[in-house]
């Protein structure tokens, strides 16, 4: 854990200690039940009630999925998809593939068939740890299921994980891009280690008396299940599983009473919801947002309505939890995100890969234990994430007085309601649509998610367009996910190409802007 001291002595102070065994089933669950099983390391509300779940009981629950995952003849280096909500059985699925030394694929429970079977098939997944809802949507795949009711049991006796080291691979996780489908990030079973500082200092060193941890986003992305559940797990922080068919202030003021809640990571869409009600939680300690930047009036109404100054983090899932600010550690600069976490070495770079003090890309250098080990089998797209010794995040930004100001995002991803979202997906579930001729897909801005996604379409030659736009909308939502259909559709009669027939999505995006602006004058 890090340890409370002025800023600069604890960065120039840090170094990662990588032992030259590590697994994260021992990080996050068997080392704790080992020493202390009847510590709580999970309030599950997810079942209607409320009900703790100790280390011992994750243990015991881990085994009986081990158990259950070697009787499908998983071994070490096999894909297992975990397709849960926030639940206990998420957790020990994780853990349980960890312990095999095989690798856990979060797969988000609102996707649609065609989103599952790119992952899927590029993961090469032959097992899935699901429930009865998963089940149905996975019919048909060929899979091996897991599902709570067909566990043992009993998990019997004891068993010893496969000794694994800080850079085998230990999870895969998938992200979108503006070309081509998802990739996959994968990460060895370092991935805990380099956001644990990150994660300690969004939330004030994390780890007090007291704390409780929850986030409302999903534990299928990054940023639920290395910013929240594993982190928390991994400190001894009991961390609350809660479903909520829909976000709304109502039921997270709810969960926070109910479960005493301490500590949150609230996505930029939530801090917005919640200004928006006027809505107060009580007793918070510490609350962390990413994703998006805030402003300084977000920051503002943090202090006055939540009683805290919430600390913006920043990083992706390539390598996540890179900067961060901690107002425990320094006051936060409006319009910036926050300095440098400890570990992680940032710089802004121009085009030869050189520092800039000017505006450039931001960019990680090599050696941070948060770094992806490369995309799932795609030697091109990691050959092109790095400039020399940098990993390029793909964002712009600059440096103002020691913090990381974001500028902007160097390619098409729309940031929506803390999701990032790659265009081409969408673009490409829609041109299979027998009206759509063709379509650019784009970020639109919103004040309460802040992008939605819009979609440009050209109607096929003859093609009715009443009615379409509902259709195209309900299209992608069966096909990818809920979060990722367009919003808004508009038809044209052409859309603004290059001369190699590329959609020049950046004049699409002065569009959208443009009619938002008019949209509120």
């Amino acid at each position: 854990m890090l340890r409370k001291r002025p800023y600069d002595a604890l960065f120039a102070g840090f170094h990662w200690d990588l032992p030259e065994e590590l697994n994260l089933a021992h990080q996050v669950c068997d080392g704790w039940a080992a020493v202390e099983p009847e510590r709580i390391a999970l309030i599950d509300l997810s079942g209607g009630g409320r009900r703790d779940v100790t280390y011992g009981q994750l243990w015991e629950l881990s085994r009986r999925v081990e158990v259950a995952l070697i009787e499908k003849g998983v071994m070490r280096g096999d894909r297992v998809g975990v397709l849960l909500s926030q639940s206990p059985l998420c957790a020990a699925a994780h853990v349980a593939a960890w312990r095999l030394g095989a690798i856990s694929v979060p797969l988000f429970k609102l996707f649609g068939r065609e989103a599952l079977e790119t992952r899927i098939d590029d993961s090469g997944l032959g097992v899935v740890v699901t429930d009865a809802e998963g089940q149905a949507a996975l019919a048909g795949f060929g899979l091996g299921l897991v599902t709570g009711e067909s566990l043992p049991r009993h998990a019997g006796g004891t068993k010893a994980g496969v000794p694994t080291e800080p850079d085998d691979a230990a999870v895969l996780i998938y992200t979108s891009g503006t070309t081509g489908r998802p990739k996959g990030a994968l990460h060895g079973h370092r991935i805990l280690t380099g956001h644990l500082p990150g994660v300690e200092m969004s939330h004030d060193f994390l780890g007090q008396r007291g704390d409780v941890l929850w986030t409302p986003a999903d534990w299928a992305w990054i940023g639920g299940l290395f910013d929240v559940l594993m982190p928390g797990l991994a400190l001894g922080v009991p961390v609350v599983a809660a479903r909520t068919a829909k976000f709304t202030p109502a039921d997270c003021a709810r969960i926070c009473a109910e479960a005493g809640v301490k500590n949150v990571f609230f996505p930029p869409t939530v801090l917005r919801m919640l200004k928006a009600e006027g809505a107060t939680i009580p007793g918070l300690r510490s609350v962390a947002s990413g994703g998006e930047p805030l402003g300084p009036e977000m920051l503002a109404w943090g202090r006055e309505a939540l009683g805290v100054t919430i600390n913006e983090f920043y990083g992706q899932t390539e390598c996540n939890m890179v900067a961060s600010s901690c107002a425990a550690l320094f006051e936060p600069k409006p319009g910036a995100i926050g300095r440098p976490v400890p570990g992680h070495r940032l710089a802004v770079i121009d085009a030869e890969g050189l520092e800039t003090e000017g505006e450039g890309d931001i960019a990680v250098k090599r050696g941070s234990a948060a770094m992806m080990l490369e995309y799932w089998r795609n030697p091109r797209a990691t050959a092109a994430k790095f400039r020399g010794k940098w990993m390029l995040t793909g964002d712009r930004g600059t440096w103002q007085d020691g913090y990381l100001r974001f500028v902007g995002r160097e390619d098409d991803v729309i940031a929506s309601a803390g999701y990032r979202i790659g265009p081409a997906e969408i673009e490409d579930c829609l041109l299979t649509h027998p009206a759509v001729a063709t379509v650019g897909v784009v970020g639109k801005p919103d004040e309460i998610r802040g992008e939605i996604v819009k979609a440009y379409v050209v109607p096929r030659p003859g093609a009715e367009t009443e009615g379409l736009a509902e259709e195209l909308k309900g299209w992608v939502r069966a096909r990818l996910a809920s979060h990722l259909y367009p919003r808004e559709v508009a038809f044209l009669d052409a859309l603004p190409m290059t001369v190699t027939g590329k959609v020049i999505r950046k004049e699409l995006k002065a569009r959208a802007r443009a009619e938002t602006k008019e949209e509120r004058s």
